[in-house]
């Protein structure tokens, strides 16, 4: 049988480059030699596109030029070569990409145009789960609960006298806690502000909730959904953000993953349920990665969702998938399918 041409994007201009180059090398490692044939296209930081020979050592230099082509004539690559482009087809790519112009439904309108098949969510569900507000204001009208919340634009001011603190002030549109402030008196909330705006013009400014972090990994399309099993992010102080940590290889600074989560089964289930209705809310496919916080009243309340989760090997979503009977490898194997024909085989 022939194997499956697949390319396997990562790196990317977003704060989370280094996550998806650690992402693409636990890929590198758990994709199967026999079934599949593995183009790798790094992104640099500057935003060339590379095809290399896999996201380990420099990728990012001597390697060709690449383009993803748009004309569906070609579906696949295009090489520069000495001067000349070199047509390579691909039946299918897999993006390993965290953040803005991967995950927010960027490089899907690109891979809509091209033709190809792509693991993931698609455009409007990338760009829907990317923006938190929007997350929020469509995940309500199913009946879910959220945070409440304001959104400051660039031009907004907030009066830090009219809010109950805590608070937690974050860009609408960036992810692993990049830019994430915890606020607990009016005097720090302008400073908290700013650093949001950082990563994006536009400011969410949240309530705090009082849980447990807790999260479900989920794979699947529509109606046929697999639940990983749910994980608990035990906290000693602050807030969770391994992936800023200086080496989150060898444990957290602050935080403790347990897997599965140490909570009783009611609670489990009501977190894959309602883990599910968020990803079928947001019209999700193939994985993502739904955070809730369970509180001691025993209610989820929603979080965040991660449309193309991390995928290293400190990352929460392969340990959820392993913990419930499902390696990294059958995890790609599983979305392959999905992305082809819309169903696991």
């Amino acid at each position: 049988m022939d194997k499956l041409k697949v390319g396997i994007l990562f790196g990317g201009t977003s704060e989370e480059h280094p996550v998806s180059v650690k992402s693409a090398r636990e890929v590198a490692r758990s994709l199967d030699p026999d079934r599949y044939e593995p183009y790798w296209i790094g992104i640099t930081r500057s935003g060339a596109w590379k095809l290399c020979d896999g996201p380990d050592g420099d990728w990012d230099t001597g390697s060709r030029s690449v383009l993803l082509s748009p004309d569906r004539s070609v579906r696949g690559l295009l090489v520069l070569d000495r001067g000349r482009y070199e047509a390579i087809g691909l039946d299918l790519v897999l993006p390993v990409l965290h953040g803005r112009f991967g995950e927010d439904g960027a490089t899907q309108g690109l891979l809509e145009l091209s033709g190809i098949p792509y693991v993931g969510c698609d455009v409007q569900s990338s760009a829907l789960a990317m923006d938190k507000a929007l997350t929020y204001t469509v995940v309500r009208a199913a009946g879910i609960a959220t945070p409440n919340f304001r959104v400051v634009t660039a031009t907004d001011t907030v009066d830090p006298d009219r809010l109950s603190y805590p608070v937690f002030v974050k860009p609408a549109r960036s992810g692993s806690s990049f830019g994430v402030s915890k606020v607990t008196r009016p005097t720090e909330l302008r400073d908290a502000v700013e650093t949001a705006r950082r990563y994006d013009s536009k400011v969410l400014v949240e309530e705090a909730v009082a849980g447990s972090e807790v999260g479900c990994a989920i794979l699947g399309n529509e109606a046929e959904l697999i639940a990983g099993e749910v994980d608990r992010i035990a906290l000693t102080h602050g807030f969770f953000r391994i992936h800023q940590e200086s080496a989150p290889e060898t444990g957290s600074e602050n935080s403790t993953p347990v897997v599965p989560a140490d909570i009783p089964a009611e609670s489990r289930a009501l977190v894959q349920d309602t883990a599910k209705a968020v990803y079928r809310a947001l019209g999700c496919r193939g994985l993502s990665r739904v955070d809730l916080f369970l509180t001691d009243e025993g209610t989820v309340i929603l979080n965040e969702v991660n449309t193309l989760p991390g995928l290293t090997s400190y990352s929460r979503y392969p340990r959820m998938m392993a913990a419930a009977g499902y390696s990294l490898g059958d995890v790609l194997d599983r979305v392959v399918s999905l992305a082809l024909t819309g169903k696991v085989q």
